[in-house]
């Protein structure tokens, strides 16, 4: 339907917050012209902001994008099976429409298993966006250097996850005193420096746009800056977990923050809030990962790693405003425009032209998180009972009103 949304203040494209102007929205698109005959969408005391665009969930979860104002996600390859041939991947596009849109990544090694490279040219034909070495790190410099040269062939990104499995295996801590007074398997922080450092050599070697998935150390955003500065095409993201809570957070053996990989120490989560105002990190991410009782209800040790992330990411994403240290512009640039920009998908910005994936919210309203009340599959949330403010009051994607 053509759409005329008034009354609500809109993000646009450059600007650091939002402005009192109307959106209009004709067969699927935005466009510049007011509409003759259009339904009109009151937005008073609501802004009006491109749809989040989740760069690397592990569950196509639809209630939960909804009410966390996701309209696409780039899904990761850690399926069963995996994505690693075309008819995986042709599915998993399919499997959210048409109310929400999956760009899958195509596993870069054929059943994740970091040694024989699957075939990207056929999934990206089959509707890949991306490539990714899913949740473990390839430890084969050989292999990793391949996967690398045949994507860059493809211009696809490489996804990566940034830890040293010769140092991480089977710990589920940064070592510290709160992983040693807990008696926790634990890997030092480097692990994610020297997987970093590894892959930004082969980066350079290749000409491969990378993506660094989480970074959240102090030491592997260092190296994330400086290569930045030297020119190579490197991204990096982080998710709120990282960003507001720290390996404290695990005291009581609290499998919801079992995470990968595992919370830092202040200092590392005070670097990668400066990261986020100094531009270093360029997505934000919800890491969405839903466990059942049957992964977390476990000794410490043995849980799964993973948390129900799409709900709280605009909520928890708004305390950055909040507190001062980034802008509404930027803070979508981190949840929609960057994420947008990196799949090549059109959307991820209030622009003539794209889709119109947008979404009104409320950035005052409270709520209480509540594991047992999510949409999600689960309702795994390292930040259970928390009072937060910021909650999305109508979904439209593809100029349709989901919500």
């Amino acid at each position: 339907m053509n759409l005329s949304i008034t009354g609500g203040k809109a993000l646009l494209p450059g600007a650091s917050e939002p402005k009192d102007v109307a959106v209009h929205v004709a067969e699927g698109r935005i466009v510049d012209a007011v509409l003759a005959e259009a339904e009109t969408l009151d937005a008073k005391g609501l802004i009006v902001a491109p749809g989040i665009v989740d760069l690397g969930v592990f569950a196509t979860d639809k209630p939960a994008f909804h009410f966390g104002g996701v309209t696409r996600a780039a899904l990761m390859p850690d399926r069963t099976p995996p994505l690693d041939d075309p008819g995986a991947v042709r599915a998993a596009t399919r499997s959210g429409k048409p109310d929400f849109w999956v760009h899958p990544l195509a596993a870069a090694t054929k059943n994740l298993a970091g040694a024989e490279l699957a075939e990207y040219a056929l999934m990206r034909e089959a509707g890949a966006r991306g490539v990714a070495t899913g949740r473990r790190w390839i430890s084969d410099s050989g292999v990793m250097l391949r996967v690398m040269s045949y994507a860059a062939a493809l211009d696809l990104p490489v996804f990566v996850h940034s830890e040293d499995g010769g140092l991480t295996d089977n710990a589920v801590a940064t070592a510290g005193e709160t992983a040693t007074r807990l008696g926790l398997p634990q890997a030092p922080a480097a692990a994610e420096a020297l997987a970093i450092a590894r892959d930004l050599m082969l980066a350079e070697e290749s000409g491969a746009h990378v993506h660094f998935r989480q970074v959240t150390t102090a030491r592997g955003l260092d190296l994330i800056r400086d290569a930045k500065a030297r020119g190579l095409r490197v991204t990096c993201g982080i998710t709120p977990a990282h960003l507001f809570l720290s390996d404290i957070a695990v005291t009581g053996f609290l499998t919801f923050a079992r995470l990968s990989p595992p919370l830092r120490g202040e200092e590392d989560r005070q670097a990668c809030l400066d990261a986020v105002a100094d531009g270093t990190i360029d997505v934000i991410a919800s890491g969405h990962d839903p466990r059942g009782e049957e992964d977390k209800r476990l000794p410490f040790a043995d849980a799964a790693p993973g948390m129900a992330g799409a709900e709280t990411l605009l909520a928890m994403s708004l305390n950055l405003v909040r507190d001062g240290r980034i802008t509404m512009g930027r803070l979508f640039e981190l949840l929609s425009g960057n994420p947008a920009r990196i799949l090549d998908a059109p959307a991820g910005r209030i622009e003539a032209g794209l889709e119109a994936d947008l979404i009104l919210f409320d950035p005052d309203a409270p709520w209480q998180v509540s594991s047992s009340k999510m949409a999600a599959q689960a309702g795994n949330t390292p930040f259970d009972g928390l009072p937060v403010q910021g909650r999305v009051r109508r979904l439209i994607k593809g100029g349709t009103l989901i919500k």
